[in-house]
């Protein structure tokens, strides 16, 4: 099958599975503008607790702490990533990469790589991590000639 779905999809949000979760809450507040707080739960057993945060765009990011959980693999880099099957990073669109990676890297995310060249004639991208070591993409698309 293949065309269009029968139905229209969006974009809703991404989840990740952290230690430390008032910790990672913190970081993506201010690192990153995600202060609306859209939705918390929490289960005693097993020990679970998530906050749904979204930023000023829309943009939502779900964090879940289990007690007890341990990382998967630690990953270097991106192409690292793809040594395991399955998300190896998220990516979020800015207007100014340089700004954004620079408030980033001194907000505490560890830069991975530098802003540079992306495929799309254009347009750019680097890579951080945020203070747990979870890879975060930066895009800037090409500018759009009028």
């Amino acid at each position: 099958m293949t065309g269009p779905t029968p139905f229209p999809i969006r974009f809703h949000h991404v989840s990740l599975s952290v230690a430390n979760l008032d910790a990672q809450r913190h970081w993506y507040r201010e690192a990153l503008g995600f202060t609306e707080v859209i939705e918390q739960f929490q289960v005693p057993e097993p020990p679970i607790r998530t906050a749904v945060l979204q930023a000023a765009g829309g943009t939502r990011i779900e964090l879940i702490e289990r007690a007890g959980s341990a990382r998967r693999d630690v990953f270097g880099d991106p192409m690292d990533t793809v040594r395991a099957q399955g998300y190896g990073h998220w990516a979020l669109e800015v207007d100014d990469l340089d700004a954004a990676f620079g408030h980033l890297t001194r907000s505490g995310a560890e830069p991975i790589w530098p802003p540079g060249d992306a495929v799309q004639p254009g347009a750019r991208f680097a890579y951080v991590k945020d203070p747990e070591g979870n890879l975060i993409e930066l895009i800037q698309p090409a500018a759009h000639s009028s």
